[in-house]
Protein backbone atom coordinates (compact mmCIF):
# COMPACT_ATOMS: atom_id res chain seq x y z
CA UNK A 1 0.00 0.00 0.00
CA UNK A 2 1.37 3.23 -0.66
CA UNK A 3 -0.24 6.87 0.57
CA UNK A 4 -1.92 8.67 -2.05
CA UNK A 5 0.28 11.77 -1.57
CA UNK A 6 0.51 15.05 -3.98
CA UNK A 7 -3.36 13.99 -5.42
CA UNK A 8 -5.02 16.99 -5.88
CA UNK A 9 -9.28 17.78 -6.06
CA UNK A 10 -11.08 19.75 -8.79
CA UNK A 11 -13.21 22.11 -7.89
CA UNK A 12 -16.61 21.73 -9.69
CA UNK A 13 -19.73 24.07 -9.73
CA UNK A 14 -22.29 21.44 -8.83
CA UNK A 15 -20.07 20.97 -5.00
CA UNK A 16 -20.81 23.98 -2.94
CA UNK A 17 -17.86 26.09 -1.70
CA UNK A 18 -19.43 27.74 2.01
CA UNK A 19 -19.87 30.98 2.85
CA UNK A 20 -15.78 30.72 4.32
CA UNK A 21 -14.37 28.65 1.33
CA UNK A 22 -12.42 32.75 0.17
CA UNK A 23 -11.28 32.88 3.53
CA UNK A 24 -9.73 29.39 3.90
CA UNK A 25 -8.31 29.98 0.37
CA UNK A 26 -6.77 33.59 1.80
CA UNK A 27 -5.22 32.16 4.70
CA UNK A 28 -3.21 29.54 2.82
CA UNK A 29 -5.62 26.50 2.55
CA UNK A 30 -4.54 24.88 -0.47
CA UNK A 31 -5.93 20.96 0.47
CA UNK A 32 -9.67 20.49 0.35
CA UNK A 33 -12.16 17.32 0.71
CA UNK A 34 -15.47 16.89 -0.05
CA UNK A 35 -18.50 16.64 2.94
CA UNK A 36 -22.17 16.60 2.43
CA UNK A 37 -21.27 17.71 -1.16
CA UNK A 38 -19.87 20.74 0.46
CA UNK A 39 -16.11 21.45 0.00
CA UNK A 40 -14.73 21.49 3.44
CA UNK A 41 -10.99 22.50 4.37
CA UNK A 42 -8.35 19.50 4.91
CA UNK A 43 -5.32 21.33 6.73
CA UNK A 44 -3.88 24.29 6.79
CA UNK A 45 0.06 23.82 8.18
CA UNK A 46 0.66 20.33 9.24
CA UNK A 47 -1.10 17.87 11.60
CA UNK A 48 1.25 18.28 14.46
CA UNK A 49 0.62 21.91 14.15
CA UNK A 50 -2.83 21.83 14.46
CA UNK A 51 -3.09 19.06 16.86
CA UNK A 52 -0.58 22.32 19.05
CA UNK A 53 -3.06 24.74 18.36
CA UNK A 54 -6.44 22.93 19.80
CA UNK A 55 -4.90 21.58 22.37
CA UNK A 56 -2.52 24.54 23.77
CA UNK A 57 -4.25 28.01 22.26
CA UNK A 58 -7.25 28.04 19.77
CA UNK A 59 -7.91 26.84 16.12
CA UNK A 60 -10.52 28.08 13.78
CA UNK A 61 -11.93 25.30 11.51
CA UNK A 62 -14.40 26.39 8.65
CA UNK A 63 -16.43 23.33 8.73
CA UNK A 64 -18.91 24.40 5.54
CA UNK A 65 -19.64 20.53 4.82
CA UNK A 66 -21.60 20.47 8.29
CA UNK A 67 -24.48 20.91 7.25
CA UNK A 68 -27.94 22.06 8.79
CA UNK A 69 -30.94 20.07 8.17
CA UNK A 70 -33.93 22.10 9.06
CA UNK A 71 -37.15 20.92 10.38
CA UNK A 72 -40.01 23.24 11.18
CA UNK A 73 -43.45 23.36 11.93
CA UNK A 74 -46.69 22.30 14.37
CA UNK A 75 -45.41 18.94 14.56
CA UNK A 76 -41.76 19.35 14.46
CA UNK A 77 -40.74 17.88 17.83
CA UNK A 78 -42.88 14.78 17.52
CA UNK A 79 -41.23 13.93 13.57
CA UNK A 80 -37.84 14.24 15.24
CA UNK A 81 -38.55 12.22 18.28
CA UNK A 82 -40.01 10.12 15.51
CA UNK A 83 -36.30 10.00 13.96
CA UNK A 84 -34.17 9.11 16.73
CA UNK A 85 -33.67 6.78 19.67
CA UNK A 86 -33.01 9.45 21.92
CA UNK A 87 -35.22 10.83 24.40
CA UNK A 88 -36.02 14.36 23.14
CA UNK A 89 -39.20 14.90 25.42
CA UNK A 90 -37.29 17.24 27.42
CA UNK A 91 -35.11 18.77 24.97
CA UNK A 92 -35.29 22.88 25.79
CA UNK A 93 -35.50 25.69 23.58
CA UNK A 94 -31.84 26.06 23.52
CA UNK A 95 -30.74 23.00 24.22
CA UNK A 96 -28.29 20.41 21.66
CA UNK A 97 -28.82 16.97 22.38
CA UNK A 98 -26.18 14.18 20.61
CA UNK A 99 -28.11 11.95 18.97
CA UNK A 100 -28.37 8.93 16.79
CA UNK A 101 -30.45 8.26 13.51
CA UNK A 102 -31.13 4.39 13.14
CA UNK A 103 -32.98 2.39 10.20
CA UNK A 104 -35.42 0.24 10.67
CA UNK A 105 -32.78 -2.78 11.52
CA UNK A 106 -30.77 -0.70 13.90
CA UNK A 107 -28.20 0.64 11.91
CA UNK A 108 -26.68 3.92 12.18
CA UNK A 109 -27.70 6.20 9.74
CA UNK A 110 -25.97 9.50 11.33
CA UNK A 111 -25.32 11.30 14.33
CA UNK A 112 -25.94 14.72 14.28
CA UNK A 113 -26.04 17.08 16.83
CA UNK A 114 -30.19 18.74 17.40
CA UNK A 115 -30.55 22.13 18.17
CA UNK A 116 -33.83 23.39 19.21
CA UNK A 117 -33.85 26.66 18.18
CA UNK A 118 -37.57 27.02 19.21
CA UNK A 119 -40.70 25.12 20.27
CA UNK A 120 -41.27 23.98 16.38
CA UNK A 121 -37.83 24.97 15.06
CA UNK A 122 -35.01 21.85 15.55
CA UNK A 123 -31.50 21.68 13.42
CA UNK A 124 -29.90 18.35 12.92
CA UNK A 125 -26.61 19.21 12.68
CA UNK A 126 -25.47 15.92 10.20
CA UNK A 127 -22.62 14.71 9.39
CA UNK A 128 -21.70 13.18 6.13
CA UNK A 129 -24.78 11.48 5.14
CA UNK A 130 -27.70 12.57 2.98
CA UNK A 131 -30.23 13.07 6.27
CA UNK A 132 -32.00 15.45 4.67
CA UNK A 133 -32.87 13.04 1.78
CA UNK A 134 -34.00 10.53 4.79
CA UNK A 135 -35.93 13.05 6.70
CA UNK A 136 -38.13 14.11 3.38
CA UNK A 137 -38.65 9.99 2.54
CA UNK A 138 -39.74 9.78 6.46
CA UNK A 139 -42.47 12.53 5.72
CA UNK A 140 -43.71 11.73 2.83
CA UNK A 141 -46.10 8.90 4.25
CA UNK A 142 -46.09 10.83 7.73
CA UNK A 143 -49.26 12.50 9.14
CA UNK A 144 -47.01 15.10 10.68
CA UNK A 145 -47.29 18.54 9.56
CA UNK A 146 -43.47 19.52 8.62
CA UNK A 147 -41.27 21.69 6.88
CA UNK A 148 -37.62 20.19 5.81
CA UNK A 149 -34.83 22.00 4.03
CA UNK A 150 -31.39 22.52 4.51
CA UNK A 151 -31.24 25.93 6.62
CA UNK A 152 -28.49 27.23 4.43
CA UNK A 153 -26.11 28.39 7.28
CA UNK A 154 -22.37 27.90 7.29
CA UNK A 155 -20.38 26.56 10.35
CA UNK A 156 -17.33 27.92 12.00
CA UNK A 157 -15.95 26.59 14.86
CA UNK A 158 -13.71 28.14 17.55
CA UNK A 159 -11.76 24.89 19.67
CA UNK A 160 -9.29 25.00 22.47
CA UNK A 161 -8.74 25.79 25.47
CA UNK A 162 -8.16 29.86 24.65
CA UNK A 163 -11.46 29.48 22.76
CA UNK A 164 -13.33 31.21 25.50
CA UNK A 165 -11.02 34.57 25.33
CA UNK A 166 -11.27 35.20 21.68
CA UNK A 167 -14.99 34.54 21.87
CA UNK A 168 -15.40 37.01 24.68
CA UNK A 169 -13.07 39.68 22.79
CA UNK A 170 -15.33 39.40 19.95
CA UNK A 171 -18.59 39.19 21.55
CA UNK A 172 -18.82 40.12 25.09
CA UNK A 173 -18.19 38.80 28.30
CA UNK A 174 -21.78 37.20 28.33
CA UNK A 175 -20.98 34.85 26.05
CA UNK A 176 -18.73 33.02 28.83
CA UNK A 177 -22.44 31.73 30.43
CA UNK A 178 -23.31 29.72 27.67
CA UNK A 179 -23.19 26.00 28.99
CA UNK A 180 -22.22 23.08 27.43
CA UNK A 181 -24.35 21.63 24.98
CA UNK A 182 -25.97 24.82 25.13
CA UNK A 183 -27.19 27.63 22.21
CA UNK A 184 -27.58 31.60 22.11
CA UNK A 185 -28.06 34.33 19.35
CA UNK A 186 -25.34 37.03 19.21
CA UNK A 187 -25.43 40.21 16.96
CA UNK A 188 -22.55 40.26 14.01
CA UNK A 189 -22.89 43.36 12.13
CA UNK A 190 -26.06 44.12 12.68
CA UNK A 191 -27.08 39.53 12.06
CA UNK A 192 -28.20 37.16 14.34
CA UNK A 193 -26.12 34.45 14.92
CA UNK A 194 -26.50 30.80 16.28
CA UNK A 195 -23.72 29.95 18.36
CA UNK A 196 -23.21 26.73 20.60
CA UNK A 197 -20.96 25.42 22.62
CA UNK A 198 -20.23 22.20 21.01
CA UNK A 199 -17.64 21.03 18.43
CA UNK A 200 -15.35 18.10 17.37
CA UNK A 201 -12.53 18.52 18.96
CA UNK A 202 -12.45 16.90 22.04
CA UNK A 203 -11.33 20.34 23.71
CA UNK A 204 -13.30 23.37 25.16
CA UNK A 205 -14.99 25.30 22.20
CA UNK A 206 -17.98 26.78 20.13
CA UNK A 207 -19.71 25.68 16.86
CA UNK A 208 -20.41 29.55 15.05
CA UNK A 209 -23.90 29.22 12.29
CA UNK A 210 -23.80 31.84 9.75
CA UNK A 211 -26.93 32.55 7.79
CA UNK A 212 -25.73 35.59 5.57
CA UNK A 213 -23.04 33.98 3.30
CA UNK A 214 -21.86 37.54 2.24
CA UNK A 215 -20.47 38.21 5.80
CA UNK A 216 -18.35 34.89 5.59
CA UNK A 217 -14.89 36.98 4.80
CA UNK A 218 -15.80 39.54 7.85
CA UNK A 219 -16.57 37.10 9.84
CA UNK A 220 -13.44 34.73 9.68
CA UNK A 221 -11.26 37.55 9.79
CA UNK A 222 -12.77 39.26 13.32
CA UNK A 223 -11.84 35.55 14.54
CA UNK A 224 -8.51 36.03 13.55
CA UNK A 225 -8.19 39.42 15.01
CA UNK A 226 -10.31 38.73 18.40
CA UNK A 227 -7.81 35.77 18.48
CA UNK A 228 -4.74 37.78 18.24
CA UNK A 229 -3.66 37.56 21.72
CA UNK A 230 -4.44 33.92 22.14
CA UNK A 231 -2.19 32.30 19.40
CA UNK A 232 -4.73 31.59 17.06
CA UNK A 233 -4.61 30.24 13.99
CA UNK A 234 -6.92 28.61 10.96
CA UNK A 235 -6.68 24.86 11.22
CA UNK A 236 -8.96 21.66 10.33
CA UNK A 237 -10.02 18.77 12.71
CA UNK A 238 -7.12 17.35 14.42
CA UNK A 239 -7.59 13.28 13.73
CA UNK A 240 -5.33 12.43 16.53
CA UNK A 241 -6.95 14.73 19.03
CA UNK A 242 -10.51 13.48 18.30
CA UNK A 243 -9.28 9.91 18.07
CA UNK A 244 -7.47 9.98 21.71
CA UNK A 245 -10.84 11.28 22.51
CA UNK A 246 -12.87 8.71 21.47
CA UNK A 247 -15.03 10.42 18.74
CA UNK A 248 -16.31 8.43 16.70
CA UNK A 249 -16.47 9.78 12.24
CA UNK A 250 -19.50 8.17 10.82
CA UNK A 251 -19.08 6.61 7.53
CA UNK A 252 -15.76 5.77 9.11
CA UNK A 253 -15.94 4.24 12.47
CA UNK A 254 -19.62 3.17 12.25
CA UNK A 255 -22.26 3.11 8.98
CA UNK A 256 -25.73 1.61 8.38
CA UNK A 257 -23.81 -1.56 8.99
CA UNK A 258 -22.97 -1.18 12.91
CA UNK A 259 -25.63 -0.61 15.63
CA UNK A 260 -25.07 1.70 18.94
CA UNK A 261 -23.89 -1.49 20.71
CA UNK A 262 -21.38 -2.59 18.84
CA UNK A 263 -19.82 0.77 18.65
CA UNK A 264 -20.53 1.60 22.05
CA UNK A 265 -22.88 4.22 22.05
CA UNK A 266 -26.12 2.49 23.57
CA UNK A 267 -26.06 5.37 25.83
CA UNK A 268 -27.88 6.94 23.04
CA UNK A 269 -30.56 4.50 23.03
CA UNK A 270 -33.76 5.29 24.95
CA UNK A 271 -36.16 2.46 24.99
CA UNK A 272 -38.11 3.43 28.00
CA UNK A 273 -41.54 4.55 28.00
CA UNK A 274 -44.33 3.92 24.82
CA UNK A 275 -42.50 6.89 22.23
CA UNK A 276 -41.97 5.66 18.88
CA UNK A 277 -39.41 5.57 16.50
CA UNK A 278 -37.83 4.17 13.70
CA UNK A 279 -35.69 1.39 14.70
CA UNK A 280 -37.36 0.63 18.43
CA UNK A 281 -38.41 -2.98 17.38
CA UNK A 282 -34.89 -3.83 16.10
CA UNK A 283 -33.09 -1.75 18.53
CA UNK A 284 -35.27 -3.58 21.59
CA UNK A 285 -34.31 -7.48 20.20
CA UNK A 286 -30.39 -6.45 19.70
CA UNK A 287 -30.49 -4.77 23.42
CA UNK A 288 -31.07 -8.47 24.17
CA UNK A 289 -28.78 -10.44 22.43
CA UNK A 290 -24.96 -10.95 22.42
CA UNK A 291 -22.81 -8.53 21.14
CA UNK A 292 -20.45 -9.94 18.17
CA UNK A 293 -18.20 -7.17 17.29
CA UNK A 294 -16.95 -4.12 19.08
CA UNK A 295 -15.39 -1.13 18.39
CA UNK A 296 -11.88 -0.89 20.57
CA UNK A 297 -9.19 1.65 20.98
CA UNK A 298 -5.67 0.16 19.84
CA UNK A 299 -1.87 1.24 19.84
CA UNK A 300 0.12 0.55 17.26
CA UNK A 301 3.72 0.00 17.18
CA UNK A 302 6.44 1.70 15.47
CA UNK A 303 7.51 5.18 14.37
CA UNK A 304 4.92 7.63 12.74
CA UNK A 305 2.36 6.72 10.37
CA UNK A 306 0.22 8.87 8.10
CA UNK A 307 -3.67 8.56 8.09
CA UNK A 308 -5.40 5.44 6.64
CA UNK A 309 -6.76 6.40 3.80
CA UNK A 310 -9.51 2.75 3.80
CA UNK A 311 -9.85 0.50 6.46
CA UNK A 312 -6.58 -1.61 7.65
CA UNK A 313 -7.06 -5.07 8.37
CA UNK A 314 -6.76 -7.31 11.63
CA UNK A 315 -5.35 -10.51 11.96
CA UNK A 316 -5.09 -12.53 15.00
CA UNK A 317 -2.50 -15.45 14.89
CA UNK A 318 -2.47 -15.30 10.72
CA UNK A 319 -7.06 -15.37 11.34
CA UNK A 320 -8.88 -12.34 9.93
CA UNK A 321 -9.63 -10.08 12.93
CA UNK A 322 -11.85 -7.29 11.64
CA UNK A 323 -10.64 -3.93 10.22
CA UNK A 324 -8.66 -0.60 11.64
CA UNK A 325 -10.94 2.26 10.78
CA UNK A 326 -9.26 5.55 11.99
CA UNK A 327 -5.80 6.01 12.79
CA UNK A 328 -3.13 8.89 13.51
CA UNK A 329 -0.07 9.75 15.35
CA UNK A 330 -0.34 11.39 19.30
CA UNK A 331 1.98 14.04 19.77
CA UNK A 332 1.76 13.83 23.72
CA UNK A 333 1.18 9.48 23.54
CA UNK A 334 4.17 9.53 21.31
CA UNK A 335 2.56 6.40 19.48
CA UNK A 336 0.09 5.63 16.94
CA UNK A 337 -3.60 5.61 18.18
CA UNK A 338 -6.70 4.08 16.08
CA UNK A 339 -9.63 2.88 16.16
CA UNK A 340 -11.09 -0.79 14.92
CA UNK A 341 -14.04 -3.09 15.00
CA UNK A 342 -13.02 -6.76 16.22
CA UNK A 343 -14.89 -9.56 17.54
CA UNK A 344 -16.21 -9.24 20.80
CA UNK A 345 -14.06 -12.08 22.27
CA UNK A 346 -11.06 -10.19 21.25
CA UNK A 347 -11.92 -6.77 22.85
CA UNK A 348 -10.38 -6.89 25.99
CA UNK A 349 -7.51 -4.33 27.07
CA UNK A 350 -4.30 -6.01 25.86
CA UNK A 351 -5.07 -8.30 23.54
CA UNK A 352 -2.88 -8.40 20.64
CA UNK A 353 -3.28 -8.20 17.01
CA UNK A 354 -1.23 -7.69 13.99
CA UNK A 355 -2.62 -4.61 11.64
CA UNK A 356 -2.04 -4.16 7.77
CA UNK A 357 -0.38 -0.24 7.37
CA UNK A 358 1.56 1.32 4.71
CA UNK A 359 5.41 -0.36 5.09
CA UNK A 360 3.33 -4.01 6.43
CA UNK A 361 2.07 -5.52 9.58
CA UNK A 362 2.84 -4.02 13.04
CA UNK A 363 1.76 -4.74 16.27
CA UNK A 364 -1.26 -3.54 17.94
CA UNK A 365 -2.70 -3.60 20.97
CA UNK A 366 -6.52 -3.30 22.48
CA UNK A 367 -6.46 -0.29 24.58
CA UNK A 368 -8.44 1.79 27.25
CA UNK A 369 -10.86 4.52 25.09
CA UNK A 370 -10.48 7.22 25.28
CA UNK A 371 -6.65 7.24 25.18
CA UNK A 372 -6.89 10.97 26.92
CA UNK A 373 -10.20 12.81 28.11
CA UNK A 374 -12.28 15.54 26.55
CA UNK A 375 -11.93 18.56 27.98
CA UNK A 376 -15.55 20.26 26.44
CA UNK A 377 -16.90 20.62 29.97
CA UNK A 378 -16.69 22.87 32.93
CA UNK A 379 -17.02 26.74 33.33
CA UNK A 380 -15.27 29.44 30.58
CA UNK A 381 -14.75 32.06 33.31
CA UNK A 382 -12.95 29.29 34.85
CA UNK A 383 -10.70 27.82 32.43
CA UNK A 384 -9.33 31.70 31.44
CA UNK A 385 -8.70 31.65 34.89
CA UNK A 386 -6.68 28.65 34.03
CA UNK A 387 -4.80 29.27 31.04
CA UNK A 388 -3.89 32.97 32.34
CA UNK A 389 -6.06 34.72 29.45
Amino acid sequence: MTPHKGASLSFQPRIRKGAFFDASWRYGCRAFSVYNRTYISSTFSTPLEEYRKVTEDVAIWPVMGERQVEISGPDAAGFVQFLTPRDMTGCMVGQCKYALITSVEGGILCDPIILRLAEDRFWLSTSDCDLELWARGVAVHSPMRVKIRDAGVSVIQVQGPKSPRLMANLFGESILDLKYFRLAFTDFQGQTLTVSRTGWSGEFGYEIYLGNPDQGDALFDALMQAGSDCGVAPGAVSQARRIEAGILSWGVDMSQDENPYEVGLDRLVELDGTREFIGRAALARLKGQRVKRRLVGMRIEGSALDPNEDPWPLTRNGEASGRLTSLAYSPRLETNVALGLVPAEQAIVGTELMAGTWDGPRKARVSELPFLPKRQQGDARELLASTGT
